[in-house]
């Protein structure tokens, strides 16, 4: 039985600085076999790159910058996305997307950071991983006006309501799961709305350190999440579709391999030095 695939997880936290290996020891142990590192600015991209190097075969990365950030966002900046994408472990453009919900960077800021990175994704023809958080007509625009140019595209750790899960659906999006699914606070419309999600655009994450599962018993003191603890957002995925872990494990981690690309290793490495482009 194939292992899990964490979409989403953000080792390079400094949250991970000290017990990394172990992380990973614990993931591997608790069927977690391969792992997507979350890039969300340059300097970030860059490190969750060289760390997914070292690892080859159980880590990739993507290459990208949140909306958070967006006000940082310049020409330089998107040439050293350019650059990391050439690097055979960066495996799709992202995290990027819009974030009305906080607003740290103005939205339009956001607004012109995102659409350089759809271009970017459609030039390279590379999968997009996005984020977004009250902002689904402006992303869906935006989507909709490249869509016919980028290939693929995930929603990452998806939290919306039934309108904006088909519309991102109807768009041809993939969708990731987090622990969001199973938080008995704000998470139960999703344990309804993930049956709606046709298994092979469906993929799991934990978003570690955020979002730990709340159905962890005894729950741990730490709020720290990990990706060991993807087996939790699985067991209430497979609950609420009614199917055994098995089958679910099976569809999700095909997903994410033919998503990602991850069985095939067809681009020539590209030496960039860490450290190399500033900090934008």
């Amino acid at each position: 039985m194939s292992g899990l695939i964490d979409i989403g997880v953000n080792l390079c936290d400094k949250s991970f600085a000290r017990d990394l290996p172990k992380v990973m020891r614990e993931a591997a142990n608790a069927g977690v076999e391969r792992m997507v590192v979350t890039g969300t600015t340059v300097r970030g991209s860059e490190a969750s790159a060289a760390l997914a190097r070292q690892h080859p075969q159980v880590l990739w990365s993507t290459a990208g910058i949140h909306p958070h950030h967006a006000k940082d966002f310049d020409d330089a900046a998107l040439h050293s996305l350019r650059q990391l994408a050439k690097r055979p472990e960066v495996v799709a453009i992202g995290e990027c997307g819009l974030d009305y919900n906080r607003n740290f960077s103005p939205p339009a800021d956001q607004r012109r950071c995102f659409e350089a990175q759809v271009e970017l994704a459609s030039e390279l023809k590379m999968p997009l991983f996005l984020h977004e958080r009250d902002a689904r007509d402006d992303q869906i625009a935006i989507l909709k006006r490249h869509r016919a140019n980028f290939s693929k595209a995930v929603i990452h750790c998806f939290t919306g309501d039934e309108e904006t899960l088909r519309s991102y659906l109807d768009i041809g999006l993939y969708i990731g799961i987090t622990g969001w699914i199973c938080d008995e606070r704000r998470g139960l419309h999703l344990q309804k709305l993930v049956r709606e999600i046709p298994l092979e655009r469906m993929m799991l994450e934990t978003d570690a350190p955020y979002l730990i599962p709340r159905t962890i018993r005894p729950r741990p003191k730490s709020r720290r999440n990990v990706p060991a603890h993807l087996p939790y957002v699985l067991t209430t995925v497979a609950k609420c579709l009614a199917m055994p872990e098995a089958e679910v494990i099976a569809a999700t981690t095909a997903t994410a391999v033919a998503f990602f690309g991850l069985d095939r290793n067809d681009k020539a490495p590209i030496e960039i030095p860490i450290g190399a482009s500033k900090r934008h």
